[in-house]
Parts: structure tokens; C-alpha cells; sequence
């Protein structure tokens, strides 16, 4: 029993214009990912040399022909394959019509050929067509699933060929692919020198079956000299001098024979420890460097980072080293099968007893490191919420591990019972938890080789929380949802428990406390050490490590390569820091706390520094984010750096900042003249607006109402930068009925409109206030009160008359009365 566990066109035909038959759409889509380059994928994959040409034929067979990609390159590359989630079921409908139509152009391609030339080429593409109908229309996903692969896979040769022909060329090669060249040619060695010994066996094993063959005549020759006492003394003296002469050569080459097989044994012994030392150095490599960079990758990409894939080329060298581990290994018990059976003096035992132990180690860690979390589960899980996650065994189908599927079970652990199975101070799996549909047995998909397991449904039903310290929350204690199986290889010959953790997860049960959650799963995922006490991460960090995570995770759910700009960096600084300073260099040395980060409130305020960021992203992510990306919103601006910015422009400029004083608001600033003093001019500061808002009006339709709203800071017209997110007009009435418009006035910059054709608007009504004093007549409004502001000069919420409510007040009047009271 081994037991372990890891932690966390078409070439050479005539050139057809492709069908489109849809446009690719979104970051995930394969066509963006491919080259940018006028040549086809295909043509530039079959211009591959060497072990990359090896691998990508090697990618084709029964389950997918070579020969249906080169006839339908260009229509395989145009589809949609990567809009397919392969485990959601209920994508299936959209599989089968990718497959129906695949099998469509096949035929139709068919159809096309002509000639003597073309008639064998007319039948084989027929029979493709009917062989991939009646293989995969019962399991459509399978077929995306193996295309998927064939893309993926064609795409990462064609660019390592080309980084490396870039490097050939005199230019340096990016450190991936010098990586790349270097276990690859490791490798090469590897399978030299495994050749060489297994070329050595073969000597090794004639060599003593044609010494057991002279040792056998040597008997032969001693049962004859035995046997000539009852021969005549005369021919017996004749008889046994031959043969006494005939056995003493015999002998005597046996003897030479015997020291030369011995040395050939211990000069095997040395090739295999030689090969066993290049095989652990490879695997270091490629486990401890390689893997455990992908999983931080992974982690990383939990906070928003670049998850770039990259498994399917880890299971390539893993299967690599199985094979290489495999054959060194049969060929170690091979030694021990020929010394068993000709025991000669010597060391020979002990050396193959260490190379056999040594062999075991090597691929019990491969497989046990190779039991890995491909799709992590949500790390903020709610109880009785659905959830998935996919385990994947690497050398899975090396090994052939699927000729006798094995189950996986998932239990969640808390962070103690983690910490005692990774010292081996628990063998059994203890529980925190009840996780439902948490069995599922591992599938090997042909067309990828990938062994893996999908659970699609599973659901935790209830959690058991420990003892929390001090003043940690429910919300920053982290659990984990454990992974086992067992399995064996070689005909029961070896059999591994293995398990693996996923990235810590915390339990909620409320969808309010999903905010402090993702602070604790943010934290740890940007700050957490490979190979670290589960789940040890550091109280301080340095301010510019939290920045770099801030960055990550707002460019990620902008969708955008804008991110967060030094200035705003600074604005978040001074907001987590209660000394302000507008110099960057002042912050580049200075240590946040995970108190400061999300423990303790902001001075003033009743939320924290992360409570106010995530409010913001989330605000952005609903309702804003093509402002963002459009460069419309600066956001990261305080009340005083506002009215400094734009007391210095014409009047009627306005821009958009957050909220200090509320979560998940953003407000309207602008200059303009005080109606109570002429020649005065003023900054104004809308009421924030929130996510309930503007799922009422959106932000341009608000912006496009306020005609005293002229230009955008610094000098951009709003109509240039808003126009194109306009609501449309309404249309005519329909039925005899109008649909009522909600249209947003600030009542003091209120001129006239001309009423619409078809029907009457109803307003609604938004409050504005000064940064720099508060007249005392606001026309429809009375005066406001101090106790209307808060600290910061923003509007408190909670004393005034919540929009939505107020614009399903305005709705319900009757509308003649409502324009007859405009009117007066």
C-alpha cells in the first residue's frame, strides 16, 4: 500500500472561401486565441518537424481521422467549439448540432469530388462521415471534447515551434520555451539511455542463456565421464581422455563466462542507477517546478489572474516519465528474473533489491502527485447550494488505471484535520461536513486520454464549525474539500491511496456574508506559500503586494486590460492608510494588516477598506463596466480633489467618482453657478447612485436627462462619450395605451423640454448639494438639514426617500393630475 498526498485552409488542394457559419465571441473563444497570421492553423501544423510532427499525428486515429481535418480545416476552425461547457448537460442539443453539421460537410465535401481521382476520396469521406455519426451521436460532448483537444494541442506545437525557430534565428527564446527545450531534450536522453540498458538486457540475456547452455554440455560431459566404468580399460582410457580434455575447456570458459556475466550485471546496475538518477532529477522538474507552478496559476486565477491552461502539456511529460519509469522498472525485474535463475557470487541481490525500491518510490510519487484538482470547487460555498469540481489523474491511461475504473469520494475537512493528514496523523478521513452526490467514478476519454472524474452535483448539506479565535468571524475560517481514491497498476501489482486538497474554501450560509468571504479567499490566494502549513498565510504584507491583487482582481471582472492606474492606487492608499500622502514612493514600503484590510472599520465610517473596494467592483461589474473600459469614469477621486479638478473648467463639467461615504455608490460631480449668488461658481455632488438605481435608469440615460451636464472632464462633450448607451425612443402607443418615460431632473438646473409626442413623462426627482456651501432655497425641495450629511458631506441613505419606492409612488398618480401639478 502506498500512501500519499498532494496539496492543492487545406494544403495541396484548391483554396475554398470558408462558410460562416457564426463569429467567434468573447475571450474564451478559440479563434481569438488562435494566430493572427493569414495562414491557416492547419497548414502551419503540417509544416511541423520532428517529435512535434510525431505529436500531432498522434493526435488523430479511429476516434478522429487525420484526413477529415485536412478536408475540413478551414469550417473546423470557424465553429464555435469553445462556447461548449463539456460538463454542463444541458449543452448537449448544442453538441449534436456541431456534430450533425460536421457530418453534413463531410457529405457535402464528398458530393464535391469528381473524376477517376476523386471517387476513392468520394467514399472514404462518406464512410467518415457515417463512422463519427454512429460514434459520437449518442455522446456529442465527446466529440467537442476531442476537437477542443486537437485545437488546443495543435495550437501550443505550432507556437513552441515557432518561439523555438524564432530562437534558432538569432533572436532569445522566451523562458517558457527555453524551459520547454530543456526537458524535452532531457527527455531524449532519458530515452536513450533507457534504450541502451534495455540493448544491454538483450546481450545480458543471450549471454547467459548460452552460458546455461554450456553449463548444461558441461553436465552432459560429467554424466558421460561417469559412465565409462563399464567400458573396456582400453577404450575407456581413450574415451575419458578426450572428454576429461573436452570438460576442462568447458569449464574453464564457463569460469572466464561467469566473471563476464557479473561484470555485465554490475555494469547494467550502474546504467540503471544512472537512469533512475536522470529520472528523479526530470520528475523534480516537472513535479515540484512545473506542476506546482500550474497550481499556483490556478490559485491565482481564483483572484482573477491568467489561468493559461497548460494541463494537457504537464499530462504529456507525466505520461512520458510513467512510460520511461515503466519500462526501466520491467527491465529491473527482468536483472532480477535472470539472477534468480542464475545465481552467481556477488552483490547482485542487494544492488537490484535497491533499484527495485528505488523504481517504486519514484513512480508512487508520480502517481500520487499526479491526483490533481483540474476544475477547483467555488472557494466561498454556500450550504445547499449546487457546486461541481473535476479530479484528473495524469498518468491515468499511461497506466491503464481505467481498465478497472476507480471511484473518488470528496468529504470537507476543516483547516485542523488538514493539518494532521498532511503530518500522517490521521489516516482515516474525518469530516466536517455532509457533502451530497460526493462519489463519482473516473471516466477515460479516448479522444484526449484523460482519466478524470466530473462531479457535477454536489451539494453541501450542513458544516460543523470549530472553536473560533478571538475576533475571527465565521467568514475567515477556511475549510477544504478532500479528494481520495485508490487504485491499482500492473495487475494489482502496486496499489495507491491517494488524496488531494482543493485551495481552501469558507462556508456561508446567507448570500451577506459572500463579501467578507471572498476578502479571506482573495487574501489567501494571493498570499499563500507553496507547500505551507494548511492554511498558514502571513498577517502583514507589503502595500504593493495588495495592490498587485486589487489590480488582478478589478482588470478581471472588468474584462478589460485596464486596471487600476498609480493615481488610483494612491487614492486606495490613502483611504487604507489614515496618513495621507499624494506621493507614491511615501506607500511602496509600508505594511497592510489583514485587520486593516477587512477587520477594522475605515475611520468614520461602519465598513471596512475590502468592504468598500468590493462594493465598487460590484457596482462596476453590473451596470458600468463599458463606462470603465471607455475611460468615462476616474472613480478613484475624493470630494476635494474633485472640486479642485474641475473649478478650473468651463462650466457644465462634470465627472464620476465614488462614493466615500457609502458602498457601491458612485456620484455625479460638476461645476456650476450659485443660483443664490451670481458670479459665485460651485462644485455640485449628486446623491450617489447605487446598484438599485440604475437597475431603474441606466447611467448614460441619467447623464443624457441633466442638459445642464455639458462636457465630460476634462473637455469631452457628453453626447460623444454617452451617446451610443442611449435608450432608444419610445416607440408609438400601442393598443390605445402610452407607456409613461422616467426621466431624472436636479430641480434647480431644470429648463424646460418640449412635451414628447404620444404621451407625458413622469418624473423623477434626484437630490444635488454643493462640496463647498448649501443654499438655503433648493426650489421643490425645502432647505436640508446638517443631519441630512453625513461626515464626509454625502448623503446618508437611510434619511432620505429611497428611488425606488419614489418612482413607484410617481407611477401610481393619476396622470393628468401629476402634469397638472408640474404645471403650477
Amino acid at each position: 500500500m502506498v500512501l500519499s498526498l498532494c496539496q492543492e485552409g487545406e494544403a495541396g488542394q484548391k483554396k475554398e472561401e470558408p462558410e460562416r457559419r457564426g463569429k467567434p465571441h468573447g475571450p474564451g473563444s478559440l479563434r481569438k486565441s488562435l494566430h493572427r497570421s493569414t495562414m491557416a492553423m492547419w497548414i502551419q501544423a503540417q509544416q511541423l518537424q520532428g517529435e512535434a510532427l510525431h505529436q500531432m499525428q498522434a493526435l488523430y486515429g479511429q476516434h478522429f481521422p487525420i484526413e477529415v481535418r485536412h478536408y475540413l480545416a478551414q469550417w473546423i476552425e470557424s465553429q464555435l467549439w469553445d462556447s461548449v461547457e463539456l460538463d454542463n448537460p444541458t449543452e448537449e442539443a448544442k453538441a449534436k448540432r456541431l456534430l450533425d453539421n460536421l457530418v453534413a460537410e463531410l457529405q457535402r465535401k464528398a458530393q464535391l469530388q469528381g473524376g477517376e481521382d476523386g471517387f476513392l476520396l468520394k467514399i472514404k469521406l462518406g464512410h467518415y462521415a457515417s463512422q463519427l455519426k454512429s460514434t459520437y451521436d449518442r455522446c456529442p460532448l465527446e466529440l467537442v471534447r476531442c476537437i477542443k483537444h486537437i485545437l488546443h494541442s495543435e495550437q501550443r506545437l505550432v507556437q513552441e515551434a515557432t518561439n523555438a525557430s524564432c530562437g534558432t534565428g538569432g533572436q532569445a527564446m522566451d523562458t517558457l520555451s527555453q524551459r520547454h527545450q530543456q526537458i524535452n531534450q532531457a527527455f531524449e536522453e532519458l530515452r536513450l539511455a533507457t534504450q541502451e540498458t534495455e540493448n544491454e538486457l538483450r546481450k545480458l540475456q543471450h549471454s547467459q542463456e548460452y552460458f546455461i547452455i554450456q553449463y548444461q554440455e558441461n553436465l552432459r560431459i560429467q554424466a558421460q565421464l561417469s559412465s565409462l566404468s563399464s567400458l573396456p580399460p582400453a577404450e575407456r582410457t581413450q574415451r575419458e581422455t578426450t572428454l576429461q580434455s573436452k570438460r576442462a575447456t568447458v569449464e574453464a570458459w564457463l569460469t572466464r563466462e561467469a566473471s563476464t556475466l557479473q561484470k555485465y550485471r554490475l555494469d547494467l546496475s550502474e546504467q540503471h542507477q544512472k537512469t533512475l538518477g536522470l529520472l528523479r532529477k526530470q520528475q523534480t522538474l516537472i513535479l515540484d517546478e512545473e506542476l506546482i507552478q500550474w497550481k499556483r496559476r490556478q490559485q491565482l486565477a481564483g483572484n482573477g489572474g491568467p489561468h493559461e491552461g497548460g494541463l494537457d502539456v504537464l499530462q504529456s511529460w507525466c505520461e512520458k516519465l510513467a512510460d520511461l519509469i515503466w519500462q526501466n522498472r520491467q527491465q529491473i525485474r527482468r536483472c532480477e528474473h535472470l539472477t534468480q535463475q542464475l545465481p552467481l557470487p556477488g552483490p547482485m541481490e542487494e544492488l537490484l533489491s535497491k533499484l527495485n525500491s528505488d523504481i517504486t518510490d519514484i513512480i508512487s510519487a508520480l502517481v500520487t502527485s499526479t491526483f490533481i484538482i483540474e476544475k477547483q470547487p467555488p472557494q466561498v460555498l454556500k450550504t445547499q447550494t449546487k457546486f461541481a469540481a473535476t479530479v484528473r489523474l495524469l498518468v491515468g491511461g499511461k497506466l491503464n488505471v481505467h481498465m478497472n475504473p476507480p471511484q473518488v469520494k470528496a468529504v470537507i475537512v476543516s483547516e485542523q484535520q488538514a493539518k494532521a493528514l498532511l503530518k500522517n496523523e490521521s489516516t482515516h478521513s474525518e469530516s466536517s461536513g455532509e457533502i451530497l452526490n460526493n462519489n463519482c467514478v473516473m471516466e477515460y476519454h479516448q479522444a484526449t486520454g484523460t482519466l478524470s472524474a466530473h462531479f457535477r452535483n454536489m451539494s453541501l448539506k450542513r458544516i460543523k464549525r470549530s472553536d473560533r479565535r478571538g475576533a475571527e468571524s465565521v467568514t475567515e475560517e477556511k475549510f477544504t474539500v478532500l479528494f481520495e481514491s485508490q487504485f491499482s497498476v500492473g495487475g494489482n501489482e502496486l496499489v495507491f491511496h491517494v488524496k488531494t486538497l482543493s485551495l481552501p474554501v469558507v462556508v456561508i450560509v446567507h448570500g451577506s456574508q459572500d463579501n467578507n468571504a471572498t476578502a479571506t479567499v482573495l487574501w489567501d490566494n494571493a498570499f499563500a506559500e507553496p507547500g505551507r502549513v494548511p492554511f498558514i498565510v502571513p498577517d502583514k504584507v507589503l502595500w504593493p503586494q495588495l495592490c498587485e491583487a486589487l489590480d488582478m482582481k478589478y482588470k478581471a471582472e472588468m474584462h478589460s486590460g485596464r486596471g487600476l492606474s498609480e493615481d488610483n492606487l494612491v487614492f486606495l492608499a490613502q483611504k487604507a492608510f489614515t496618513n495621507s500622502s499624494n506621493n507614491p514612493e511615501d506607500y511602496h514600503n509600508m505594511t497592510i494588516s489583514w485587520a486593516q484590510f477587512n477587520r477594522e472599520s475605515l475611520p468614520g465610517r461602519n465598513f471596512t477598506f475590502w468592504q468598500w473596494f468590493d462594493g465598487v467592483v460590484e457596482l462596476m461589474k453590473k451596470h458600468l463596466k463599458p463606462h470603465w473600459n471607455d475611460g468615462a469614469i476616474l472613480g478613484f477621486v475624493n470630494k476635494q480633489q474633485a472640486q479642485d479638478m474641475l473649478l478650473s473648467k468651463p462650466n457644465g463639467t462634470f465627472l464620476l467618482r465614488f462614493s466615500d461615504s457609502e458602498i457601491g455608490g458612485i456620484t455625479i460631480a460638476w461645476v456650476a453657478e450659485n443660483p443664490n449668488k451670481p458670479g459665485e461658481r460651485l462644485v455640485w455632488n449628486l446623491l450617489p447612485y447605487t446598484t438599485k438605481d440604475f437597475s431603474i435608469r441606466s447611467l448614460a440615460d441619467r447623464i443624457s436627462d441633466l442638459n445642464h451636464l455639458l462636457f465630460l472632464y476634462p473637455d469631452r462633450p457628453k453626447d460623444e462619450v454617452f451617446a451610443k448607451y442611449y435608450t432608444p425612443p419610445l416607440s408609438k402607443a400601442v393598443d390605445g395605451y402610452v407607456k409613461p418615460q422616467i426621466k431624472q431632473v436636479v430641480p434647480e438646473f431644470t429648463t424646460p423640454n418640449p412635451e414628447p409626442s404620444g404621451g407625458t413623462p413622469a418624473f423623477m426627482d434626484q437630490t444635488a448639494s454643493p462640496s463647498v456651501s448649501h443654499p438655503n432655497n433648493f426650489g421643490v425641495y425645502p432647505p436640508m438639514s446638517d443631519a441630512m450629511l453625513d461626515a464626509d458631506g454625502d448623503f446618508d441613505l437611510e434619511d432620505t426617500m429611497d428611488v425606488a419606492r419614489h418612482v413607484e409612488e410617481l407611477l401610481r398618480r393619476p396622470m393628468a393630475n401629476q402634469w397638472s401639478s408640474q404645471q403650477s
